[in-house]
């Protein structure tokens, strides 16, 4: 499928430096490889970047700086400095750990409010087990290279083209899928179909198809940053919760981390257990006699409007979007999704 370069994305990051280091972003090292294991062959491509204003410097060796604070429901260590100013949560169960950083400003051209926000959002190696890794929290508080969320954008619409050192396009605007008879968008785009690219699963290999390069459905949207781009391991079917299987509804049932509000098949009201970074289900079928759930977003924070924002990937607008075309990427309101907002986990 030929390409031409596209024209920067209207993604608005505050920090000039954070944006150019978008392009020559591969997979991080840890990545998986198309047999799921651990990537030792490519390094990441690394350019020189001046430490942006307002970067969260780590303490000098030796010396403490964190206080930390135990709260439950869910069970999680709240890390501050010595003047009470929020640093880092980590959830117990989960990679997921939110941190301080430089305020970013995410814009969508469909969106009315953008996103401005000082929550970075990176994973651990391993699920955190209680005890706060000083030294991993001083080195995450002054990486500035792409999280989740600056991932994310790198498939949204007008996104430039980003390769791998092996020449794979990793990065760029997805499509949701091709086009059937009726003028809808197909679903089944999984990441290595946006990659192109065969992969391993239990031994049996899943090949792309052809049709969907470049395309990405919602839960191959989270599996592609999450996973493929993320690090976090991947499986086709569920696995007891040790990796992120294929679909929407058993990764809130069957993934890794923990659910933070629980499905009970009706409208989530009270948003005070979720963080940015969340994966959010939705039931936004029309068949009401099924319950089953059958979108995934990451939910983004509250934007300007002082709403609950999430991106997904969807059939309306072909591709990830935090817009309000087809449907207002709202968690809050009387929208189709704040109508079917279900349940959200923390990976």
């Amino acid at each position: 499928m030929p390409h031409k370069r596209l024209m920067p994305p209207r993604i608005t990051y505050v920090i000039l430096a954070l944006a150019l280091s978008v392009l020559a972003c591969a997979l991080p090292a840890g990545g998986p490889t198309a047999d799921n294991t651990a990537r030792t062959d490519t390094p990441p491509v690394k350019v020189p970047r001046a430490s942006p204003a307002g970067t969260v410097h780590p303490p000098a060796a030796g010396q403490q700086k964190y206080r930390t604070v135990h709260q439950s429901d869910p069970e999680r260590s709240v890390v501050s400095d010595l003047s009470g100013q929020w640093l880092a949560t980590f959830t117990n169960g989960a990679y997921t750990v939110t941190l301080a950083g430089p305020e970013r400003t995410f814009t969508d051209p469909n969106g009315r409010n953008p996103v401005v926000s000082h929550v970075w959002v990176r994973t651990l190696p391993r699920p955190f087990d209680g005890q706060v890794d000083q030294d991993w929290l001083n080195k995450a508080l002054a990486d500035s290279s792409p999280d989740i969320f600056a991932i994310a954008m790198q498939y949204t619409a007008g996104a430039p083209l980003v390769q791998n050192g092996q020449g794979l396009q990793i990065a760029g605007p997805a499509s949701y899928g091709p086009v059937k008879a009726d003028d809808t968008r197909e679903e089944g785009g999984d990441f290595n179909d946006y990659l192109g690219v065969a992969w391993k699963f239990g031994g049996k290999e899943h090949a792309p198809k052809a049709d969907f390069l470049h395309s990405l459905d919602c839960s191959g949207f989270m599996r592609l940053v999450w996973g493929y781009r993320g690090g976090l391991p991947l499986s086709y079917s569920p696995d007891g919760g040790q990796s992120i299987p294929r679909h929407s509804w058993e990764i809130l049932a069957n993934a890794p981390g923990v659910v933070v509000i629980a499905d009970d098949e009706t409208q989530v009201s009270d948003f005070s257990k979720l963080e940015a970074g969340d994966l959010v289900f939705f039931h936004a079928k029309k068949e009401e006699h099924d319950p089953q759930i059958d979108h995934v977003g990451l939910f983004l924070g509250k934007d300007s409007g002082g709403h609950y924002r999430f991106i997904s990937s969807r059939q309306t607008i072909n591709g990830p979007t935090f817009g309000d075309v087809g449907g207002a990427s709202l968690l809050d309101g009387g929208g189709l999704y704040a109508k079917s907002f279900r349940a959200a986990r923390r990976f």
